[in-house]
């Protein structure tokens, strides 16, 4: 900003301020109109909001609504040539609560459909398009239900909408060839083309998942990789159409749908920047804690940011891992009570532990004693119908050693697994015998 210029709008600002406590307000509303234009043609642009908020509130002491929403509109022009969609978003709703008070029926129509169109697309460029369409659909029952139908702000808003849903950049290239038809100024223009660029990119990025292995047990990690693939987006991007220069694109946020069996032992950390020349992996890894019928992982959502300003949320497809239970292993084990002398009875513990996360069913025991050792009390034979995770059994059985020496006890376990595999086991186990 020059001196001169400077000195001008300064000026300008303070005849504004002394016209106002003179309460000459229109003669005050005017000279902020006249700063904040002077401001935006310096690419002043918060200065620029802040004289033509200040107009627009004079106007409306004034009750000339229809000149404060055409200043509040200016206003938000301002914010967006400074990518501040958000502060645009809150001045479009604010001229939406004016509507009301103009006399003409054809005017609200309009204004309501071209501001509530805005706060859609301020919404679509900071991520949050679902909430844009959600309070277009409110502002939409103050509207003439045919008004609102033809209106070209609202079949645009539908070309964009079908762009997503049938995944077809046609309707991307439909809105292009016509965009001068929907008469916006250069900043709505602009806001527009970020709209259109975004679909674009969402359209043409490509994600694809692989996992390490095919078949998983529910004590295994998976190891999954998810390529991000935007080499497609170079062209995008460098589309004239656009006039947009790319500085960073980064992943700054991933959300990880999981079913409820499963949890993120690891992901990428973020931010996390994207190169459009090639390939991106991001690597997960998924821990299974139990089986479910059907384990799912996804979609993920990914939000993605453009030079820090543009946000948009890209969402993956869900993935069906091959889980299955785990086989299950016993472990047996033999304590003795007292110490095994020759011609003393002594008791012998026998443990049966499940400490796999699968579960033993129809579990048959049999213990096999040399005929060194002669059973007194107990039973040798065992029969169970499960043994879950974390589960054992214990008994007890009395012997008679006959001969001092070093012997052999075998334990004979046959068990079904929970995917009805037979399995069969033969656990050894030296005892030795004192006189």
């Amino acid at each position: 900003m020059g001196k001169d210029q400077g000195l001008a709008i300064e000026n300008q600002i303070l005849k504004a301020e002394k016209l106002y406590k003179a309460k000459q307000f229109k003669k005050a509303g005017k000279s902020y109109h006249t700063a904040g234009n002077l401001l935006l043609n310096l690419s002043e642009y918060e200065k620029a909001k802040v004289c033509f908020m200040n107009s627009a509130k004079i106007f409306m002491e004034l009750e000339r609504y229809d000149t404060s929403i055409e200043l509040l509109r200016q206003s938000g022009e301002a914010c967006l040539w400074a990518n501040k969609f958000i502060d645009a978003n809150m001045i479009y709703k604010e001229a939406l609560n004016l509507i009301p008070k103009l006399k003409s029926e054809g005017d609200r129509n309009s204004n309501y459909i071209v501001f509530s169109v805005f706060s859609y697309m301020c919404s679509y460029v900071k991520g949050t398009p679902n909430e844009g369409l959600e309070f277009l659909k409110r502002i939409s029952k103050k509207v003439d239900k045919e008004f609102f139908k033809d209106h070209q702000l609202i079949k645009l808003v539908s070309e964009i909408t079908l762009a997503l849903r049938d995944n077809e950049s046609k309707y991307v290239k439909k809105i292009k060839d016509i965009i001068g038809n929907y008469k916006l100024r250069e900043a709505e223009l602009k806001l527009l083309k970020f709209v259109l660029l975004i679909t674009h990119i969402k359209l043409n990025i490509t994600t694809t998942f692989k996992l390490d292995k095919e078949t998983y047990t529910t004590n295994e990690i998976l190891d999954l990789d998810l390529n991000f693939d935007a080499k497609s987006l170079e062209e995008i991007i460098n589309d004239s159409f656009y006039q947009f220069k790319l500085n960073q694109f980064n992943i700054t946020k991933i959300l990880i749908n999981l079913s409820d069996n499963l949890t993120t032992n690891n992901k990428p950390s973020v931010p996390l920047p994207i190169d459009i020349s090639k390939e991106t992996h991001l690597q997960f890894k998924i821990k299974p804690h139990f089986q479910v019928d059907k384990s799912s992982i996804g979609p993920m959502v990914l939000t993605c940011e453009l030079n820090n300003d543009l946000i948009f949320l890209y969402e993956t497809r869900l993935i069906i891992p091959n889980l299955v239970s785990p086989p299950a292993t016993l472990t047996a084990s033999i304590r003795n009570l007292r110490p095994p002398l020759v011609d003393q009875t002594f008791p012998l513990e026998i443990t049966i532990e499940n400490q796999s996360q699968g579960e033993a069913l129809d579990l048959k025991l049999n213990i096999e004693f040399p005929e060194q050792l002669k059973i007194m009390r107990g039973t040798t034979n065992k029969q169970i119908y499960s043994l879950r995770s974390n589960e054992d059994i214990k008994w007890e059985i009395n012997l008679k050693p006959l001969e001092a020496g070093d012997y052999i006890i075998k334990i004979f376990i046959k068990f079904v697994d929970p995917d009805q595999n037979e399995i069969e086991e033969i656990k050894d186990f030296p005892i030795s015998i004192k006189m």
